[in-house]
């Protein structure tokens, strides 16, 4: 695989709390330059970049980075993000719902905010480093059954990333309903 290929597939991404309005407008100008899948952002910058940058595909976080506010206030992010023109929303989990085994609640979180992006792209980010095996396949499961585009491993803000392992486990559990 090429480079570009790979570039192609990537959210160029600066969600640090001290990102301030000049990064992220060098992050764009990078994100366009080398042909990135999209940009990742905070909220706070996306009616800005939607306004300076119209043709790039944005992405921003919801819930993020623990994932424990409310399915309404996560309806409500995720519909102002739309509104200042979002094309993607990268929603965090209630991870310790999941933990505690409130299944019904971390489907009705990740279906509220599917319904409330129709249209857009969905992707769930699960905080892997957090859970077991067995909580990463049910979280799979959920993710999929409320109509997830994207399942994700990791905020990047918690205790771990990405790892092989997880990738593999969890493209087992949504190959073909998910990506």
């Amino acid at each position: 695989m090429e480079v570009n290929e790979i570039l192609s597939h990537i959210d160029h991404t600066l969600l640090k709390a001290v990102s301030d309005r000049e990064s992220i407008v060098k992050l764009c100008e990078e994100a366009i330059e080398y042909k990135t899948a999209s940009v990742c952002v905070p909220p706070s910058y996306v009616k800005m970049i939607r306004e300076k940058f119209p043709g790039l595909n944005i992405c921003t976080v919801i819930g993020f980075p623990l994932g424990y506010c409310t399915k309404a206030v996560k309806v409500f992010e995720t519909e102002d993000a739309i509104k200042n023109g979002a094309d993607e929303i990268d929603m965090v989990i209630p991870v310790g719902l999941l933990k505690a085994g409130e299944y019904d609640a971390v489907y009705e979180d990740i279906k509220a905010v599917r319904d409330a992006c129709a249209g857009k792209v969905l992707k769930v980010i699960f905080e892997n480093c957090l859970l077991t095996d067995e909580e990463k396949i049910k979280a799979c499961e959920l993710s999929v059954k409320a109509g997830a585009d994207y399942v994700k491993t990791s905020t990047g803000f918690s205790t771990g990333g990405a790892t092989i392992s997880d990738v593999a486990l969890m493209k087992a559990h949504v190959e073909g309903k998910c990506k």
